[in-house]
């Protein structure tokens, strides 16, 4: 029996079942529903051998009395937790179970999965309303959510250090731009890289997304250095846009093209040209050549898909296609937010002083991303960013 492995006798069963608290038997049905009413976690168990192994694990996960009463709760009263949480355990229990991905435990993976975003608990309900903005204490209370779900269930003493951990760096990414500790590479565990990748996948499916395969076939091209590349190949090799029978139409840009090239030109601007203009020391040095290295990331990116100007210009008579005039309105909503993010973050690392303003060359650069974002009014990323931005 693996450190994993905690059969519940007939009697803990009954008790379960009787009291409502959420049992091994009760996530295997959730399981299986999702196999069975979204096609693209149906892929992932490919005949009846597989599809046993993968509810056979999830159902196997260790539930001691205090994470199943949180698990009933959210089930209960906050099903998208709950059902974001079941996707993320079939898509971790997959990932494990191919080994030239990965060499974690299918079972340990299960459980990650599962638990992860169980922090997620003990948080403002308002911090999961998209029209919402974030003040300081609910962004606060959002970034530390993988440490409460680490804290949580560190008391219970029945789960591995490496699932502990890996749920810690649920929201880590590859190339550092993730939270809470700003992880990269090697420094996130095995474990954490299934996770990291497994719920993402796991949140396009939450209800509401509109063509949620063709929306993560983008997001994975678009955000490569965030995840570890096998792994998101072999999660594409799943993805089947045109069967996808969760699509529904896709808010078209009249000219996505267009847009592409003027994000393609305002990111070619880095190093931006100063001319003398301002007085930059060397903080200010430091924050300009770590958003020119940013500003460089996002363009490889867009070559990576071949968003960029020299090929895009040969699509335009190609518009007419439904299929490529969605696909490209999604790769510009992606490289648009990048782009807005990458303008917030020069104006909050260029320190400001009291009656003090932008340099000029700045000031006209955010200008500019700021006129193309609200030509782009209603656009929005594909994934939840990890902050949203406070009300003014």
């Amino acid at each position: 029996m693996t450190a994993l492995e905690h059969p519940p006798t007939a009697d803990d069963g009954a008790t379960r079942v009787d009291s409502g608290l959420l049992s091994g038997e009760s996530l295997r049905q959730s399981a299986a529903r999702i196999l069975d009413d979204v096609p693209f976690f149906g892929r992932m168990a490919g005949n009846h051998k597989t599809r046993t192994q993968l509810l056979d694990t999830i159902a196997a996960v260790p539930l001691p009395d205090a994470v199943a009463r949180q698990l009933s709760n959210a089930r209960d009263t906050r099903p998208e937790i709950f059902l974001h949480l079941v996707r993320t355990a079939l898509t971790a229990t997959w990932l494990a179970r191919t080994p030239a991905l990965t060499r974690c435990d299918a079972a340990m993976a299960a459980t990650a999965g599962l638990l992860h975003d169980i922090g997620m608990l003990h948080v403002d309900p308002q911090i999961l309303d998209p029209g919402h903005c974030l003040t300081r204490e609910q962004q606060r209370q959002l970034m530390a959510h993988p440490l409460v779900s680490t804290a949580t269930l560190e008391r219970q003493s029945v789960y591995p250090a490496e699932v502990v951990r890996a749920i810690g760096e649920h929201h880590e990414c590859m190339d550092g731009s993730g939270y809470p500790r700003n992880l990269a590479g090697d420094a996130i565990s095995p474990l954490g890289r299934v996770l990291s990748l497994a719920q993402v996948v796991a949140a396009m499916f939450a209800p509401g997304r509109s063509s949620p395969e063709m929306r993560l076939s983008v997001l994975l091209r678009m955000t490569w250095h965030r995840y570890d590349n096998t792994m998101a190949m072999q999660v594409l090799t799943l993805v089947k846009p045109k069967l996808d029978v969760m699509s529904v139409e896709v808010q078209l840009l009249a000219d996505p093209i267009a847009h592409l090239i003027d994000i393609n030109r305002l990111l070619r601007q880095w190093p931006l040209q100063w001319d003398g203009d301002g007085d930059i020391g060397a903080a200010r040095l430091a924050t300009l050549e770590t958003m020119t290295a940013e500003a460089l990331q996002i363009q490889r990116v867009l070559a990576g898909v071949g968003a960029v100007p020299e090929q895009l210009k040969m699509l335009r008579s190609e518009l007419q296609d439904e299929d490529l005039q969605c696909e490209l309105s999604l790769l510009t909503r992606e490289a648009s937010w990048q782009l807005r993010t990458l303008a917030a973050q020069a104006r909050r690392r260029w320190i400001v002083g009291p009656g003090e303003a932008f340099p000029a060359t700045l000031q006209n650069w955010l200008d500019e991303v700021d006129l193309l974002v609200t030509g782009l009014a209603g656009v929005l990323p594909l994934h939840e960013p990890a902050v949203k931005p406070q009300a003014p």
